[in-house]
């Protein structure tokens, strides 16, 4: 389908439901006896109840089951920044896979502030209501201090899914295509294009997995010590063998490509570089780093992308549905690293025998969710 089939479709689909996400009881309102339970008088007992006993409220409210997707619109897929009412449709989009696939209630929250105070501030006074927070498009670096504060003061998950739903799925798709292509995550040379939250989170979680090699560039190249950003100083102590420059000199004798940064940045005489039976995951969206044929040409041997219509489609969906419902029925308070590296083997694992064209499964495998959430605990 075209992509301007698809947008021609999508505004039509939008505009004939009037959004993706509906309020519906769970129990019916049919006669006065009905509301004298879900709301006065009967309610009033509920409310003293949980006022007195504040850990039942997973049990008698919503919270047991619902996440918040929160979004202040500064990074939106694709898109940039677009502000809020541009990011709500993709927060219903969310809300929506959320159901769908692994039957979390999920509310889609977009804030009118871009300030780091105010989101903070805006998440802690709505959190009571849920019990997981799932923080979206939100642009580095202060989606970093963002999760971090929210996820200190909260005793429930907070998960900043651009980071580390991209992290987990990378992760998973990477264990089977270094099978394919015979090669071991310990001693291969990584090349993540794009330093921003996705990869910044999947360089973490790759170096937390024993990568032990890994190159970061942004716009300006391979970052170095000498960035005045905290999480990119980071970044470079990943690159062990100091190697500088810019893409070129990055992709020489590489093994893989993760592209998490914007459309048509590289070419096949690029790929040409890097190490036999190379791997390359071109995840910008909706136009790749490198089209899957023309990495090919250069000479991948495993090629990925975000997109549907090729082969190892690298998706969020297959890992935040599952994390949060491992964590609410799991009661969890924190996404830990363990918990990460545990749920991308999972999913890694639902692909019993990995191809060149098949290193992940699809994003509707009815086993990925579970998996995940079985993870989480």
């Amino acid at each position: 389908m075209k992509k301007i089939d698809v947008a021609k479709k999508a505004l039509a689909l939008h505009k004939k439901l009037g959004g993706k996400i509906r309020i519906v009881p769970a129990a019916p309102i049919r006669n006065r006896a009905d509301l004298s339970l879900v709301y006065t008088p009967g309610v009033a007992a509920v409310s003293s109840y949980v006022a007195k006993n504040p850990k039942e409220a997973r049990a008698y409210t919503m919270k047991g089951r619902s996440v918040a997707v929160i979004s202040d619109g500064s990074a939106v897929l694709g898109l940039g920044n677009i502000g809020a009412l541009g990011a709500l449709p993709v927060m219903e989009g969310k809300c929506a896979i959320f159901k769908t696939f692994a039957d979390v209630d999920a509310v889609p929250l977009v804030l009118d502030t871009q300030d780091t105070e105010k989101i903070i501030e805006a998440v802690l006074a709505v959190a009571p209501a849920f019990g997981g927070i799932n923080l979206e498009d939100i642009a580095a670096p202060k989606c970093f201090e963002i999760e971090r504060r929210v996820s200190e003061a909260l005793d429930i998950p907070v998960m900043h899914d651009d980071q580390h739903g991209t992290a987990i799925v990378v992760l998973a798709g990477m264990i089977n295509a270094l099978k394919v292509v015979g090669k071991k995550l310990d001693t291969a040379r990584f090349v993540i294009l794009g330093a921003g939250a996705a990869g910044t989170a999947t360089a973490k979680l790759l170096h937390v997995a024993g990568a032990k090699n890994i190159i970061v560039l942004d716009s300006k190249g391979i970052v170095n010590r000498g960035r005045p950003e905290a999480h990119k100083r980071l970044l470079a102590t990943y690159n062990t063998k100091g190697v500088t420059g810019g893409l070129r000199e990055a992709l020489k004798g590489a093994d893989v490509l993760l592209g998490v940064s914007g459309p048509n940045l590289v070419k096949a005489d690029d790929i040409r570089l890097m190490a036999k039976k190379a791997i390359v995951f071109a995840m910008a969206n909706p136009t790749p780093e490198i089209m899957p044929d023309e990495a090919k040409r250069g000479g991948a041997m495993v090629v990925g992308t975000g997109r549907s219509d090729y082969p190892n489609q690298i998706n969020n969906s297959l890992a935040f549905p599952g994390v949060f419902r491992g964590a609410l029925d799991h009661r969890v308070t924190k996404i830990t690293d363990a918990m990460k590296l545990k749920a991308a083997r999972a999913i890694a694992a639902l692909v019993a025998r990995p191809t060149a064209d098949r290193v992940i499964p699809d994003m509707f495998d009815k086993r990925a969710p579970l998996a995940v959430a079985k993870a989480i605990r």
